[in-house]
């Protein structure tokens, strides 16, 4: 989900409710801490400079149990960092704690707000020489072959 799509939906929200992929919600206390930009820029196994940038949202859950944050207040939240830092339309990364902090993409089933579960990839599988069929179904298998210069 971009930033523009959640200040589509927003507007339209009674409250804002985010779940885990799991069915668990975040309890609806939570506060969104942060809004900001998250530059990476880094080099894939093959060689390849890349660059990647999203809108990151971190909640956090305090003892204020009686805290709402409603979705107009998000939505002037959102507004001033965009004018405070500049932040453009990116894809939304949103950042949780459970046993650590988790990073997670977003979503919208029409009710509520869905953390989605990230997943780790290998950006360079030309380079890595990984048959496409034994892809992920041997954990004990490594990402590149000693001969294939990714590693």
């Amino acid at each position: 989900m971009r930033l523009s799509d959640i200040k589509e939906i927003l507007p339209a929200l009674d409250n804002v409710e985010f779940q885990l992929e799991n069915g668990t919600f975040v309890p609806e206390h939570f506060h969104v801490t942060e809004v900001g930009i998250i530059t990476k820029h880094f080099i894939d196994c093959g060689g390849t400079t890349r660059d990647e940038k999203v809108v990151n949202f971190q909640l956090w859950s305090a003892n204020d149990y009686e805290h709402r944050l409603k979705p107009a207040k998000l939505v002037n939240i959102i507004k001033l960092s965009e004018e405070k830092l500049g932040i453009e339309d990116a894809e939304i990364e949103v950042e949780y704690q459970s046993e650590t902090i988790g990073k997670y993409d977003l979503d919208f089933n029409g009710n509520h707000f869905i953390l989605k579960n990230k997943q780790t990839a290998c950006l360079a599988q030309e380079s890595c020489g990984i048959p496409v069929e034994k892809q992920n179904s041997d954990l004990n298998t490594t990402c590149c072959s000693p001969d294939s210069g990714c590693c």
